[in-house]
C-alpha cells in the first residue's frame, strides 16, 4: 500500500504540471506574476511606513550614492552620471532659490522638448518642494494659456528654442505676475528672463530635505495634461503616492541595472515621464534619450547605445515595420524587451518576425486612471490579463454602453447592466482608498463628469474610463474603442470639441462636427470634421489650412472635411457622429464634397477616387 502511494505520489508530481500546462497553460505566468506582485506590495509598503517620508526623488538620491559613476543619461554625444545629475539639478535648483518672486513649493510649469535639462529641473524642483506642470511643446496660443492657468503655476520655465510660443502668450503671463525664465544665457525681451547664465554661476551644494518637509503622499507631484470632452486639455493631478507606485513599472517587467533603456516618446507625456524616465530610476538603469521619434534612426540608436528595453505606443511599432529593409541583419540588435500600449496583433506578429525574439509587454492605463492591466503572459492583441486578486484589489467591472445615446445602459432599477464576457462593454473601475482618483485641477465639472454613481448598487461610485472593452474566456482583456468626444492619433489624444471651436473661427464656417476615422494600416483615428458653410460662404481650402495649421498641433488637425448643408444633431441637440464615422472619407459612399489636408500645395484639397486609394495603399503619408 505504502509503495501504491509512493507511486501515486510521483506520477502525481510528473503529471500535474503536463495537465496544468494543458488545461490551464497561463497557471505558471499567473503564479510569477502574483509573486512579481506581491514583491512590489512589500517594497511600496515599507516605503509608506519609512520616515522621513520617502519619495521618487529620495529613491533617485540611494542610486547616486549606490553607483555615482553610473551612466545615467545618453543624449547624442552627451553622457550624464548618477552623481552629475545630481549636481546639475542642484545648481537649478540653487538659482531658483535665489529668484525673485520664487519660493521653495510653489508650482512651476515646465516647457521643454526631451533632454537632459528636462531631467534636471524636474529633479531640481523635487528637492524644492514643487509640484510640476509637463506642458506639451506642441500646443500654442489659447490652449498654452489654458494649461498654465490650471495649475496655478508661478513660474514657467522654457526651453530657449520655444522663445517665440512663450511670446505669444507673453502679455497675459506678465498681467498675472507670472515669472518667465528661459534656458539661455541671455534674452533681450523684455519679461523673459535668461536663466542658463544663473544655472553656471549657482553652486551645486546639496539642499537640506527641510525644504520639502511640507510635502505629503497627497501633494501634487506632476500635472500632466489629458485632452477630453472639455475642448481644451485637462491637468490631472499626480499626486506623490502615485508618483511612487510608478517606480515599479519597469522593475515589475524584468528590467534591471544593467538595462539600457531607450526613452523617445516626449517627457510631457505620461508613457514617457513614467516609463521613460521614472522607471529607470528605480532600476538604476541607463537612460537613451531622444529628442524624438525617428524610425529611420531608432535601430541604429539601439546599436550605438546597446539599448535593451525599448518603449512604445502602437504607431511606434507600425512605423517600424514600415521602414526599408537593410542590407544587414534587422535582428542584429541587443533589444530584449518593449513595454507599451496599443499595439495590434498583426503588428505585434510583424514586428516579432521581422526584429526577432523581443517580449512584448502590453499594458493597459491612463494618466487620471486608477486601473490598469498588464499582459505579461504576451498574449497577441490583449492589453492584459484579469484575474481574482486583481479585481480584489482594484474592483472593476464591464458594463453594457449605448454608442447612441452615448450613455451607459441602465435597467429598471437605474443600475448599469454588466457586459456578458465576450462582448463589450465600458471600463469601470471603483474608486477606492486604494484605487483614488485625484481628478482635474480647477476643474472639478471634468472631475464630477468622469465619476459613475449608482453602477452595481445605489450609491456606490465608479471611475469612467471612457474605453470600450472585451474580455475573452481565458481572462485575456481587449482594447476595443473609446467612446465619447476623444480619438487617439499619433500616439496622442485629441479633443474634438477643442478643434471643433478652433475652426469656429474660420469665417466661411457656420458648424463644425469633429470625429475620428479609421485608415487602413494606421493606429488609432484620424481627424474628420463635417462642416456647415455660412450663408453665402465659400470654402477656401487654403485659408483654412492656414487657420488650422497656426492654430493645431499637427496630430489634432483634421485631414479631411466634409461640407454638410446643416450639421446633423440628435433630439437632445447632440451632434451626430455614428454614422459620420461609419461612412468616413470615402468618396463612393459620401455625397457631400469631401477635401483632404495637402501639405505639399498647402491647402485642403478635393477627395478624388485616385487620391483616396492613394491614401489607402499608403503611397500618401496621414
Amino acid at each position: 500500500m505504502e509503495l501504491y502511494l509512493i507511486s501515486i505520489l510521483l506520477a502525481s508530481i510528473f503529471i500535474i504540471p503536463f495537465a496544468l500546462k494543458t488545461f490551464s497553460p497561463y497557471v505558471w505566468m499567473d503564479f510569477l506574476y502574483f509573486g512579481d506582485l506581491l514583491r512590489i506590495l512589500v517594497t511600496y509598503g515599507a516605503r509608506r511606513r519609512r520616515r522621513p517620508l520617502f519619495f521618487v526623488l529620495d529613491r533617485f538620491l540611494e542610486q547616486t550614492v549606490a553607483c555615482p559613476d553610473k551612466l545615467f543619461i545618453a543624449f547624442g554625444d552627451e553622457r550624464h552620471t548618477y552623481a552629475d545629475a545630481d549636481r546639475k539639478s542642484n545648481k537649478i535648483a540653487r538659482a531658483l532659490q535665489s529668484q525673485a518672486g520664487y519660493t521653495s513649493g510653489d508650482t512651476v510649469a515646465l516647457f521643454m522638448g526631451n533632454e537632459p535639462t528636462f531631467v534636471f529641473t524636474w529633479l531640481a524642483l523635487a528637492k524644492l518642494g514643487s509640484p510640476v506642470a509637463l506642458l506639451n511643446y506642441n500646443i500654442r496660443t489659447k490652449s498654452l494659456l489654458h494649461c498654465f492657468n490650471c495649475c496655478k503655476a508661478k513660474v514657467l520655465v522654457a526651453a530657449s528654442d520655444l522663445k517665440e510660443a512663450v511670446e505669444d502668450v507673453l502679455p497675459s503671463l506678465i498681467e498675472q505676475g507670472v515669472v518667465v525664465l528661459l534656458m539661455t544665457k541671455h534674452c533681450d525681451t523684455s519679461g523673459i528672463q535668461s536663466f542658463l547664465d544663473k544655472v553656471e554661476e549657482a553652486p551645486d551644494s546639496p539642499l537640506p530635505r527641510s525644504l520639502r518637509s511640507h510635502l505629503s503622499f497627497k501633494s501634487p507631484a506632476v500635472y500632466i495634461y489629458t485632452s477630453g470632452t472639455t475642448g481644451l486639455p485637462k491637468a490631472a493631478l499626480v499626486n506623490q503616492n502615485r508618483l511612487l507606485t510608478a517606480l515599479a513599472i519597469l522593475s515589475s517587467n524584468g528590467v534591471t541595472s544593467k538595462d539600457v533603456m531607450y526613452t523617445n516618446l516626449p517627457l510631457y507625456h505620461t508613457a514617457g515621464f513614467f516609463v521613460g524616465f521614472i522607471g529607470p530610476i528605480e532600476t538604476g538603469s541607463t537612460i537613451v534619450l531622444k529628442r524624438k521619434f525617428s524610425a529611420s534612426q531608432f535601430w541604429d540608436d539601439c546599436r550605438k547605445y546597446n539599448v535593451t528595453v525599448v518603449q512604445y505606443i502602437g504607431e511606434v511599432m507600425r512605423y517600424l515595420c514600415c521602414t526599408p529593409k537593410v542590407k544587414y541583419n534587422d535582428k542584429d540588435h541587443k533589444v530584449r524587451l518593449a513595454i507599451g500600449n496599443g499595439i495590434r496583433a498583426e503588428v505585434w506578429k510583424e514586428f516579432l518576425n521581422r526584429f526577432g525574439n523581443v517580449q512584448i509587454r502590453e499594458f493597459y492605463a491612463s494618466t487620471e486612471g486608477n486601473i490598469g492591466f498588464l499582459n505579461y503572459p504576451g498574449k497577441m492583441g490583449a492589453v492584459g490579463r484579469v484575474h481574482f486578486l486583481h479585481q480584489k484589489l482594484f474592483p472593476y467591472t464591464l458594463v453594457k454602453y449605448d454608442t447612441e445615446r452615448d450613455e451607459p445602459v441602465r435597467d429598471a432599477n437605474g443600475l448599469c447592466i454588466k457586459s456578458p464576457k465576450g462582448e463589450t462593454g465600458l471600463l469601470v473601475s471603483k474608486i477606492t482608498d486604494i484605487a483614488p482618483f485625484e481628478g482635474y485641477a480647477q476643474n472639478k465639472e471634468q472631475t464630477e463628469r468622469k465619476k459613475l454613481r449608482d453602477v452595481l448598487k445605489k450609491g456606490d461610485l465608479y471611475f469612467n474610463t471612457g474605453d470600450l472593452m472585451r474580455i475573452d474566456k481565458d481572462n485575456f482583456i481587449y482594447f476595443q474603442d473609446r467612446v465619447g468626444d476623444t480619438f487617439r492619433w499619433k500616439g496622442e489624444n485629441v479633443a474634438t470639441t477643442e478643434v471643433s471651436d478652433i475652426l469656429s473661427f474660420i469665417d466661411c464656417l457656420q458648424e463644425a462636427n469633429v470625429y475620428g476615422v479609421q485608415v487602413p494600416g494606421h493606429e488609432g483615428r484620424v481627424g474628420m470634421a463635417a462642416v456647415s458653410l455660412k450663408e453665402d460662404g465659400e470654402f477656401d481650402g487654403s485659408k483654412v489650412y492656414k487657420h488650422v495649421v497656426s492654430y493645431l498641433p499637427s496630430y489634432a488637425r483634421p485631414r479631411f472635411i466634409r461640407i454638410q448643408s446643416a450639421v446633423e444633431v440628435t433630439g437632445t441637440f447632440k451632434q451626430m457622429k455614428v454614422k459620420l464615422v461609419a461612412q468616413g472619407f470615402d468618396p463612393g459612399q459620401v455625397q457631400d464634397p469631401l477635401y483632404f489636408l495637402d501639405d505639399c500645395v498647402k491647402s485642403y484639397v478635393p477627395v478624388t477616387a485616385q487620391l483616396y486609394s492613394s491614401i489607402l495603399s499608403g503611397s500618401i503619408k496621414l
